[in-house]
């Protein structure tokens, strides 16, 4: 297979993979809608049809964005950044996701001072929705998945958690890589292209952030707790205002 036809099909997985949760959302909350309108009270119809209103225009930004995003690496993606409520982001984020998982429990713990972030808020969201879907979706026992937010210095430091199977330290870089998926039990019965976290590493690192992994052994459990952390740089005034100035 010659370069461009490898690019050619790494571009269709990218675009199936990335497209694949808005559009879950807009039809989840349009059925809902549909099936149950006279059950729903106002607060709830608007609320639903916020969703998906967003949810289109993330859809739409996607799609204009999808080949820039397979070029990250040679930074060619354009990033449009503007403070942004880390908090409304994830609380919006979760319920996204909780429309795919409804047997899955969230948690959100924020930080005791709430801060905005200074990032492209769809590329953000992209990322938050990857690594939140993936916790949810490896999820195992209890089927809880905790977010967190808390103020370190200079920067914000966001963890997702879960219970899952144990991950070898050296899988902890592999599982970032282009199309790795780690072999387990649990990784053969659920559907993956690979590509969700590898995407989410490019777009957390443009961004001037961090992303890890961690997995903890559990006292009196089959399973480990398995601990995604994202670090996010907090800017100055003066920082922003050089950032946008380059935009």
């Amino acid at each position: 297979m010659d370069s461009i036809e490898q690019n050619y099909e790494d571009f269709i997985s990218t675009v199936s993979h990335e497209l694949r949760t808005p559009l879950t959302s807009i039809r989840g909350f349009s059925q809902t809608m549909l099936t149950s309108w006279d059950k729903l009270d106002d607060d709830n119809k608007k609320k639903f049809i916020k969703i998906i209103e967003e949810q289109s225009n993330r859809l739409i930004h996607l799609v204009e964005n999808m080949l820039s995003v397979t070029k990250l690496t040679s930074g060619n993606n354009r990033f449009v950044y503007n403070e942004i409520s880390l908090n409304s982001l994830i609380d919006q984020t979760i319920t996204i996701v909780k429309s795919q998982y409804p047997n899955q429990n969230f948690k959100f713990n924020s930080s005791k001072n709430p801060v905005n972030v200074f990032v492209d808020k769809d590329k953000f969201q992209q990322v938050l929705t990857n690594v939140i879907e993936n916790s949810a979706k490896y999820s195992v026992g209890d089927n809880v998945t905790m977010v967190s937010t808390e103020n370190q210095g200079n920067n914000v430091v966001i963890k997702i958690s879960n219970s899952g199977l144990a991950l070898n330290e050296k899988d902890y870089e592999k599982i970032f890589t282009k199309f790795a998926r780690i072999d387990n039990p649990l990784t053969r019965k659920v559907q993956g292209s690979g590509l969700g976290l590898y995407i989410t590493k490019n777009l957390v690192e443009k961004m001037g952030g961090k992303i890890c992994v961690k997995s903890e052994s559990v006292e009196n459990s089959d399973y480990a707790k398995i601990t995604f952390i994202i670090t996010i740089p907090l800017k100055s005034i003066e920082e922003e205002t050089r950032i946008k100035c380059n935009q």
